[in-house]
């Protein structure tokens, strides 16, 4: 009787686990949707390498590895930190379009002995969020199990792992996520993505278009962007 008693307890602790689990999941689902995530790639002009390389369903499965993100905090809590997430991601890859930067270079820090530079790869902006740095390459690959040091180019090929490492840095690498849940703000994400360039007077314009987008999807889930825009 106390063995069967044992394994009911542990049958429903694990059905609520799931349950648990799904509601989690289904908070980003019902926040973003896939007619949101269609609204934002429509944006882009059909030759874009976005267009056909990102997919909703690749998104949705990167995020179930990251369970704290979109569903931590309240409900306005949650749909910020979305709407956070996809306003740097469209500025980056204007609105999904590019998969890799424009303007590539080596990105290589030959100062760090963590994650030496692989010969002949170049570490420019590839992703979502556009993973740059020989270390952030060798630290995502570690978090993920996925050797980016060496190949770099996965980013660009495989959208799950491009999807995987944009949320790496967003929720592992940076504060981003962290920055919405405890209120400071989405200025702290574009501080955190790229604010030696931008922030601070650096270059106002790529700053406000960040925020444009942020308070326009923050419009669409019908949730006040909060204080602290800018950076």
């Amino acid at each position: 009787m106390t063995t069967h008693l044992r394994v009911s307890a542990i049958i429903l602790w694990f059905a609520f686990a799931l349950s648990a689990l799904s509601i989690c999941r289904g908070a980003v689902l019902d926040i973003a949707t896939q007619d949101f995530f269609n609204g934002i790639l429509s944006s882009a002009a059909d030759s874009c390498a976005g267009k056909t390389f990102y997919t909703y369903s690749d998104f949705i499965n990167a995020a179930n590895s990251f369970s704290s993100f979109g569903t931590t905090g309240t409900s306005d809590d949650n749909k910020r930190e979305i709407a956070a997430f996809f306003a740097n991601v469209a500025h980056e890859t204007g609105n999904l379009c590019y998969v890799e930067e424009i303007n590539k270079s080596d990105y290589c820090d030959s100062t760090n002995t963590q994650y030496p530079c692989a010969s002949g790869k170049q570490y420019y902006g590839r992703g979502p969020l556009q993973l740059s740095w020989n270390y952030n390459y060798g630290a995502a690959g570690d978090y993920l199990g996925v050797d980016l040091l060496n190949n770099p180019d996965t980013v660009a090929q495989d959208d799950l792992t491009s999807w995987k490492s944009a949320l790496w840095f967003w929720n592992v690498n940076s504060n981003c996520h962290t920055a919405i849940t405890s209120g400071q703000g989405f200025g702290a994400t574009i501080q955190a993505i790229n604010g030696a360039i931008e922030c601070n007077g650096g270059n106002t314009d790529q700053v406000n278009d960040r925020i444009s987008r942020y308070t326009n999807y923050c419009s669409q889930f019908g949730v006040d962007p909060g204080s602290n825009l800018s950076c």
